[in-house]
């Protein structure tokens, strides 16, 4: 990026992709469906079948006001990198509050963690969500700390793994390798713009239940 022009273009890029996430928590949580599915590109994927925001809408309104009362998105951290002008990815944190009914007409406050792995892009000069692939550590009741396998504990359904490391193949090289008595080697720093692409090491995308 050679131009004052590109370096501000990417300066206002970065902000409007931080805005994207925070406006997708308060859409969210305030069920402004409209404005939530408006973040999205135009042609989204929602299923093998079906795209577009339409089909979107359906699909929020039906989780949403089936399996949540309330809920409450906070997002953290937030790494951006960009494959062009008008093509960025992101991994952005995200810690979740939901009250979430039973069956047996009680309620439940479940906490959850997770990330997103998100892809961007700039449609007639707006940066939206080209795909956003949820990926989770834990669901759990308040006073519940999910400790051990299996940690989606959601109430009237059976615990299930999420899948919060399986983008990152560093988690099981870790736990497979342990120091040994050698100095450890250290590869290269990372090129600009390809922290996540060189974290994620070609690693497929992980199957991830949603609901």
């Amino acid at each position: 990026m050679a131009s004052l022009e590109q370096r501000i273009d990417r300066l206002e890029s970065l902000d409007e992709i931080r805005q994207l996430a925070a406006k997708y928590s308060l859409s969210l949580d305030m069920r402004d469906l409209d404005a939530h599915v408006n973040l999205f590109a135009p042609d989204i994927r929602v299923s093998r079948e079906l795209s577009g925001r339409a089909h979107l809408k359906r699909w929020l309104d039906d989780t949403l006001r089936l399996q949540f009362t309330g809920t409450s998105h906070h997002i953290g951290n937030h790494i951006i990198e960009f494959d062009s002008a008008d093509y960025a990815r992101g991994v952005v944190y995200s810690k979740n509050e939901h009250e979430t009914p039973r069956d047996d007409g009680g309620t439940e406050w479940v906490i959850m963690q997770m990330l997103y792995w998100d892809n961007y892009e700039r449609i007639d000069g707006r940066w939206l969500f080209r795909r956003r692939l949820p990926c989770y550590w834990y669901a759990t009741d308040l006073n519940k700390p999910p400790v051990g396998d299996n940690k989606m504990r959601w109430p009237d359904r059976e615990p299930y793994a999420g899948a919060y490391h399986d983008l990152w193949p560093s988690w099981q090289s870790f736990w497979a390798h342990p120091p040994g008595v050698d100095e450890p080697q250290v590869a290269p720093p990372a090129p600009l713009d390809a922290f996540l692409t060189t974290m994620r090491r070609c690693a497929l995308e992980p199957r991830i239940r949603v609901r």
